[in-house]
């Protein structure tokens, strides 16, 4: 049994914009996990909610000590996965944006499911909460979607690669969007505590918390 055909590819100019820019062509776009095995589920939602990191002097950003081994492929092409772990359990993805040399990412933090729903639960450990809360939170879209740090380098605009994105449906209308403070960044300090750089769709109920 073949699996369903290679959607649409995610635009790689979209990503090397501007972050912000990149962060807004982000939301509605689809997140694809393919099954791991003939048979398996297929996992995909839809983004609706992402942080952007920017540049060496962004004190939240993890390239803000310059390149290691860790963080080098955000100084890489646009398009790429960047993939860290958060208190040794918590894996969260990061689309790679601008152009090779300038270090910058979104992290996805939330995502509608819409395919998938039994391996995204199986990836969080069983978890009873309702489905539209399965992928909410950067470490819950890590364990819904089987992400790990050896996803890190894999191309997301490759609609052959195991992970990878696809542009929304034609037919469905632009997302509106809200914009907020970044979560969890109180050690960057001001201004980079209150740039409203979390962006998500506003009122979906997949946000893994509201806006101030």
């Amino acid at each position: 049994m073949t699996g369903p055909p290679p959607g649409r590819p995610f635009p790689r100019d979209l990503l090397a914009a501007d972050s912000l820019a990149a962060a807004r062509a982000l939301l509605g776009a689809r997140l694809v996990r393919e099954a791991d095995e003939p048979g398996g589920q297929r996992r995909r939602g839809r983004i609706v909610e992402v942080e952007a990191y920017i540049g060496l002097d962004d004190r939240a950003s993890h390239a803000r000590m310059g390149p290691t081994p860790r963080n080098r492929v955000m100084f890489g092409p646009p398009g790429i996965a960047y993939v860290y772990l958060v208190y040794g359990m918590h894996h969260c993805l990061n689309v790679v944006t601008e152009a090779g040399g300038r270090p910058a990412a979104v992290l996805v933090r939330a995502v509608a499911p819409e395919e998938g729903l039994d391996a995204m639960r199986a990836g969080r450990g069983g978890s009873t909460v309702p489905p539209h809360r399965l992928a909410s939170g950067p470490g819950c879209v890590g364990a819904a979607f089987g992400v790990d740090r050896s996803f890190t380098g894999m191309d997301l605009c490759d609609p052959a690669s195991p992970l990878h994105l696809e542009p929304a449906p034609p037919d469905e209308p632009a997302p509106q969007i809200a914009a907020g403070p970044r979560i969890g960044i109180a050690y960057a300090g001001e201004p980079w505590t209150s740039r409203p750089w979390r962006l998500a769709v506003a009122g979906s109920a997949s946000v893994s918390r509201r806006m101030a």
